[in-house]
Order: C-alpha cells, then sequence, then structure tokens
C-alpha cells in the first residue's frame, strides 16, 4: 500500500464512562483509502471508539480531526461517512430499490438517476438487477447485506465504518463476503474502518489492524506484522492458536523453562528482557527423528489429532503442557496417538514476549 495523508487523526482521545476510561488516550493516523480494521474482546472499547469517530458520541478529551479539521462537536449527519451496523436497519416494508436510493431521495435526486445510481450500485454488489422490486425481506442474509452496504455507498461517503457487520452470518458466507469487502474496498478506493471480534476475520481484509484491550490501543500494524511480530502474550493468543511457554533469561544465552532444564535456545531477545513468554507458532513446530534436528526439542505423548481441512492439527503432552503442531494435510504424520514423540523448533521460528 502507498504512502497517503491520514483523512482521520484521534490525538489522545478519551472516552470516560464515570471513573472507568472505555477508551483510553488514544493516538492514530489512518490513512485515505486504507481499510484499517479495530479487533478487540468484548469489553476492549472498540465499539465506543467507533461511535466517536462517527459522530455519534463525542470524546471526553482529545481530538478527531477529519481532514486536519477537528469534528469532536460535528454530528453524524454533518460528517461526510456512513454506518454500516451489525443489524443492517434496512426498511423492512420497502423494496431492494427503495432501500439504495434512499439517502438519493432524502437529497432530492431526480427519480431516474436515482434507479440508475442504485443499478449500477447492484452491479457493483453482485445483487441481480431484477432485485430492484423485490422486497428486501424475501432476500437471504448475505443478500441483504449487500443491499446495506449498497446503501452505504449511495451516500457516497468519503468514510465508511462497519460495526461488525458479519458476526450473526454463517461461517461459509462470512468466508465469501470478507473477501466481496476487500474487492469492494479495491474498486471503491474508500476509506473502510471496520471493527470486529475477530482477528481472523481482520486479518483477509485489511491494510492494517489495532488490536484494542481495556481501552487502549496495545498493537498497530499490518497482518504480516500482527501475527508474525506480537509484542504481548495477549496479542500473540488473539491471533489464532499458539504455544506459550513461561521462561526467563538464563545464562549462556539460554532461556530457563520448566520444561527444559538445559534450556532453551532463545530467538532475539529484547532489550531489557528478564521475564517472559517464549511463543511458537504451531506451523512453526515439528516432529523429529532425535533431538538435535532443530534448534530446540521437547520429548512429549501424542495426545490427539484433529483434521482441519488442508490441515491436520495435532495434540502433543509434555508433562503438563499442551502443544499443538500444526501441518498440511500431503504432509500428515504417521505417529499413533499415545506414541512418545520428538517435538521441536528453530529459534528463528519463535518470538519472546514480556506481557
Amino acid at each position: 500500500m502507498t504512502a497517503a495523508s491520514p483523512i482521520l487523526s484521534l490525538q489522545a482521545v478519551q472516552k470516560m464512562f464515570g471513573p472507568h476510561a472505555a477508551v483510553d488516550s488514544i493516538d492514530l493516523d489512518i490513512a485515505e483509502g486504507e481499510f484499517f480494521t479495530i479487533v478487540g474482546p468484548s469489553g476492549s472499547g472498540k465499539t465506543t471508539l467507533l461511535r466517536m469517530l462517527a459522530g455519534m458520541d463525542q470524546p471526553t478529551s482529545g481530538n478527531i480531526l477529519l481532514r486536519g479539521q477537528y469534528i469532536n462537536n460535528l454530528p453524524a449527519n454533518k460528517r461526510p461517512t456512513c454506518m454500516v451496523f451489525q443489524s443492517l436497519a434496512l426498511f423492512p416494508h420497502r423494496t431492494v430499490g427503495q432501500n439504495i436510493e434512499f439517502p438519493l431521495k432524502i437529497r432530492g435526486e431526480d427519480p431516474a438517476k436515482r434507479k440508475a445510481r442504485a443499478l449500477q450500485l447492484m452491479d457493483l454488489l453482485r445483487l441481480p438487477q431484477n432485485y430492484y422490486s423485490k422486497n428486501v425481506m424475501k432476500c437471504s442474509g448475505g443478500e441483504r447485506q449487500r443491499v446495506a452496504l449498497a446503501r452505504a455507498l449511495a451516500y457516497d461517503p468519503q468514510i465508511l465504518f462497519f460495526d461488525e457487520p458479519l458476526s450473526a452470518i454463517d461461517y461459509k458466507l462470512r468466508k465469501t463476503l470478507e473477501k466481496e469487502l476487500k474487492d469492494i474496498h479495491r474498486e471503491t478506493k474508500k476509506t473502510f474502518v471496520y471493527i470486529t471480534h475477530s482477528l481472523e476475520e481482520a486479518m483477509v481484509m485489511s491494510d492494517r489492524i489495532g488490536v484494542m484491550r481495556a481501552g487502549k490501543l496495545v498493537q498497530v500494524g499490518t497482518p504480516h506484522e500482527i501475527y508474525s511480530s506480537p509484542n504481548t502474550r495477549f496479542v500473540s493468543e488473539f491471533v489464532g492458536d499458539v504455544n506459550v511457554i513461561p521462561v526467563s533469561l538464563g545464562s549462556k544465552n539460554l532461556l530457563k523453562s520448566g520444561l527444559a532444564p538445559k534450556g532453551l535456545k532463545p530467538p532475539r531477545v529484547p532489550e531489557g528482557f528478564e521475564n517472559g513468554h517464549l511463543v511458537i507458532r504451531p506451523e512453526y513446530l515439528r516432529f523429529l527423528a532425535k533431538a538435535g534436528d532443530a534448534d530446540n526439542a521437547l520429548t512429549g505423548r501424542l495426545y490427539n489429532e484433529y483434521a482441519l481441512g488442508s490441515r491436520i492439527q495435532y495434540q502433543v503432552r509434555v508433562g503438563d503442557t499442551v502443544f499443538v503442531v500444526e501441518k498440511l494435510r500431503q504432509q500428515p504424520f504417521t505417529g499413533k496417538l499415545d506414541d512418545d514423540v520428538i517435538i521441536g523448533w528453530d529459534a528463528k521460528d519463535a518470538i519472546l514476549v514480556t506481557d
């Protein structure tokens, strides 16, 4: 993604509810044309942050700037933005076309121009043109999602905000719509600001991701950076399956761990690191013929296996700790349950985090 000027800037933005900081001193720039996703567990503050960006709430302190202009007190209907809600908020007794045309009707657009624009957006959103006169409640969940997005685009907003719009949709359709949203973002070149509790969803669509915890943005980066270089244990565990070993820095540049009395060879050690966790993604763990075949090795018992489509995950118990090893289906492991196995990883494939 090429560099672009910020369309939205947050400067020490805070939102208080009594003594509680739902959003706590956030600084952030969102580039024009960017697909920026805010992720976090329930109660992390992501919805409160989105509502302030959209103009539905005002910050208690700090500033929000749109193209360099302060908009803290500018109401939502005066901003060049639009929200796609989780509930979709479609008009149930109107047709697909009437729903899409609604913002154009409010502006007083000519009926012929409204219809032409609605049909254009239906093509973009892969809705058949014969749906124009179809009652919106007779559409499927995925089709109604597309209608809501077409209506939002009819406003021709500079920024589209999305409040977990795919959370109530079944898995297969959600995967399809994630790809379609990314395609639509590329075609429209609009700025998308999206919130979700699913980092997997964010990884598919986003240019950058901001991870929230307890009102703070704890890490902002590209999907690759968030996945490969998490800065805390919280971020690493929020991104799918992960193996975590409590460790401390020992002598001879080894990590002390109760699982490996002789120590573990570390990856790059952050400056000032003393105690923390060693993080290894399941795809970087592998079964070994002998301990010397990797920088680090542990002996355990093959406890279970799970078929996950193109991947297979294996559970290996090392003492009271369960490790997850992941392999592609075309590279299966021939061991049997309850076999003693050796698992290992190379130092460069692990991450040290302090939290």
